[in-house]
């Protein structure tokens, strides 16, 4: 129950208590988890805005509220690795821009259009929006654990996400991402297609981190959380 706490805590602003437990192993491998409690709060807040409101009016307050339970902590490192990864950076002078708290031009417009990405995937959303507003949360959240096992960390010298990177998980450390691969079972033969596409995204996202400065900050890892959420909803919702 304490890593779980401490999951709750590292990625989102709900009250989960107090703890001064901090296992960077055993809470990465609840991120799924508490990415799932996300979903379901999303899904409900969703639920009572549908019913008051036209879909995409909905998924507006889906969207403003997702990133407020997490306190905007993704949204916050996808413009700082816009911003660092954009154009033709050494990889010393890109983590030097991902550190500075300012957010330059590119960071904005990637953030605009990630929001606008992930409102239109959900405004999309017909068959089962409650089931995909619960577990696309998890899976994105899950993603972070792919980050730690195949990217070095980019800042010896420590940082946001430094203490999860002093131990490669083992296979045990996944054994939280089952249950929103279970849940997806349950949407039929789109569950190949969810799967196939959040595969493809993460190896993507990973692929890209490599080839452009050979490793991963906390700011790559929040960006890889928000690419996946709105990715993952704008595939789903794909009209077949």
């Amino acid at each position: 129950m304490k890593k779980l706490i401490s999951a709750i805590q590292f990625l989102t602003i709900i009250p989960a208590g107090k703890s001064d437990y901090f296992d960077p192993e055993g809470t990465a491998q609840f991120f799924p988890v508490a990415g799932l409690g996300i979903g379901i709060l999303l899904a409900i807040v969703d639920s009572i805005a549908i019913r008051l409101w036209s879909t995409p009016v909905a998924a507006v307050v889906d969207v403003v509220f997702l990133a407020a339970v997490t306190g905007a902590l993704h949204l916050d490192g996808l413009g700082d690795a816009a911003d660092g990864l954009y154009g033709h950076q050494t990889r010393e002078r890109a983590l030097e821009i991902m550190k500075d708290s300012r957010v330059g031009m590119m960071g904005v417009v990637v953030v605009i259009c990630g929001l606008a990405v992930k409102w239109g995937g959900i405004s999309g959303l017909t068959e089962d929006r409650f089931l995909l507003l619960v577990i696309v949360p998890a899976y994105a959240r899950g993603a972070m654990l792919f980050g730690f096992t195949f990217l070095e960390y980019g800042r010896p010298d420590g940082g946001t996400g430094s203490e999860f990177f002093k131990k490669k998980p083992d296979p045990s450390s996944y054994i939280w991402l089952v249950v929103p691969l279970v849940l997806s079972v349950f949407l039929g033969w789109k569950c190949i297609w969810f799967n196939l596409c959040f595969a493809g995204i993460t190896a993507g996202i990973l692929i890209y981190y490599r080839k452009k400065i050979g490793c991963i900050t906390g700011d790559m890892l929040g960006a890889m959380v928000e690419v996946n959420e709105a990715m993952l909803f704008m595939l789903v919702s794909i009209n077949f």
